[in-house]
């Protein structure tokens, strides 16, 4: 353990969180030139998530080939071991601050005070637990975050149970009911409380329909029962105001009730150091550069939006870690700020804000809709000028929408609010 002498070490870009954005993040930053670099993770090891993510279906987009979530993490480690990029696994950020100074403390480093010309937040997100949701019903044992569950079954090799429900259909959930399945558990239904899954199209066949698996649209878990261990929960339908209907119970006899109700970006050190956080994404408001509203911090992947996809997740953050590195060098990007606003049909649109430049780069505006829409247009407007218009079959909210902003739409905005609304 180093010697704790309270004065600041110094780094050109600090990256928290060494997950998939994290280690995009650094190796563009050590590509673009920072020698002065270090990345802070909690946890014992490279690869966040996708360690655990032992199903395919990971970096067609990215790679052009299918893979693992650990195989998609090893090609990232592996290049950031081949680019000598220093990491500090099993360290604790303890603080962040608007001068980015940063506090962690570690076994093997002991109390640590860092000071970086930029940072990178990247610390993913994380479940939302039953707390959040008001369910009546006992504290017993059985009732598991869809993540927790993955994590026993797919790293430490344990079974959560036999007969099991999953409420909410997020892709942890979907991919969960199967990955029960193989393991000889017999999963009774998936519960949503929307009208549509808020999962990929492509989980529900693939995890739900192949598998004979239930899925209850407009429905929730409105009791739980048991004492020392599940025994049971209620389902029912909920009308339009999301309110349970009287008279549509259903009794499930099971040993576990998996959680899939959302995820949330872990903005704690993000709000410590003041950055203004979005009600919508609840992640952090960025620029096209994907700076927050605190200069020289950048944040990015699933602690900026949550993502559907891990290609995306890196896309951004090789974006993050350049954005970051240049800052860091003082190739600092300037231009009047013009805000991008949420219109009818689009939630969360991200980023929010553009940089007009003489030579602006194109920018891709990602969001989720908050409906299921059907032969919609995707419009962006510039005051009441259209600037762009996208015919699209289907839209919607369990996958991320992409749209670019050409550098020739961009120059020629008038410097007012940007909106980007759906029209059926």
């Amino acid at each position: 353990m180093e010697h704790f002498n309270g004065i600041p070490q110094p780094v050109d870009v600090l990256v928290i969180g060494a997950g998939p954005a994290g280690m995009a993040a650094a190796i563009a930053a050590r590509e673009a030139g920072v020698e002065s670099l270090l990345v802070l993770e909690r946890e014992p090891d490279m690869g966040g998530i996708l360690r655990q993510c032992i199903h395919n279906g990971f970096g067609l987009h990215r790679f052009k080939e299918e893979l693992t979530g650990p195989e998609y993490a090893q090609r990232d480690i592996d290049r950031v071991r081949e680019l000598g990029i220093e990491v500090r696994c099993g360290t604790t950020v303890l603080s962040v601050d608007a001068n980015r100074l940063v506090t962690a403390v570690s076994r093997e480093h002991g109390l640590t005070l860092l000071k970086a010309k930029a940072i990178v937040l990247a610390m993913g997100c994380r479940e939302r637990p039953r707390g959040a949701l008001a369910t009546p019903g006992t504290r017993c044992a059985g009732i598991y975050s869809a993540g927790t569950a993955q994590k026993f079954v797919n790293l430490e090799g344990y079974m959560p149970g036999k007969r099991v429900v999953i409420l909410g259909s997020g892709d942890i959930g979907l991919i969960m009911a199967r990955r029960m399945t193989l393991q000889g558990a017999q999963v009774l239904a998936c519960v949503e409380l929307m009208p549509y899954s808020s999962g990929l199209n492509r989980n529900i066949v693939q995890c739900l329909h192949d598998y004979g698996i239930p899925l209850y649209l407009s429905h929730t878990v409105v009791d739980i029962q048991g004492r020392e261990r599940l025994s049971g929960v209620t389902v029912a339908q909920v009308d339009e105001r999301r309110e349970p209907v009287p008279g549509t119970e259903k009794h499930f006899d099971c040993d576990t009730l998996l959680l899939s109700v959302g995820l949330i970006p872990e903005n704690e050190l993000s709000r410590q150091a003041g950055v203004e956080i979005s009600p919508l994404t609840q992640g952090a408001v960025v620029d096209d550069t994907l700076q927050t509203s605190r200069e020289g911090i950048f944040a990015c992947g699933n602690v900026l939006h949550v993502h559907d996809l891990v290609d995306f997740v890196s896309a951004e953050s090789f974006k993050a870690g350049r954005a970051a590195a240049a800052y860091a060098m003082g190739k600092r990007r300037a231009g009047d700020a013009i805000a991008v606003r949420d219109g009818q049909g689009v939630r969360g649109v991200v980023p929010q804000r553009l940089l007009r430049q003489d030579a602006p780069e194109a920018v891709q505006l990602m969001f989720r809709p908050d409906a299921v829409y059907e032969n919609a247009t995707l419009r962006i407007l510039d005051g009441k000028r259209e600037v762009l218009r996208q015919r699209k079959r289907i839209l919607t909210p369990g996958e991320m929408v992409e749209v670019t902003l050409k550098p020739e739409h961009i120059a020629a905005l008038s410097g007012g609010d940007v909106t980007v609304c759906i029209a059926r």
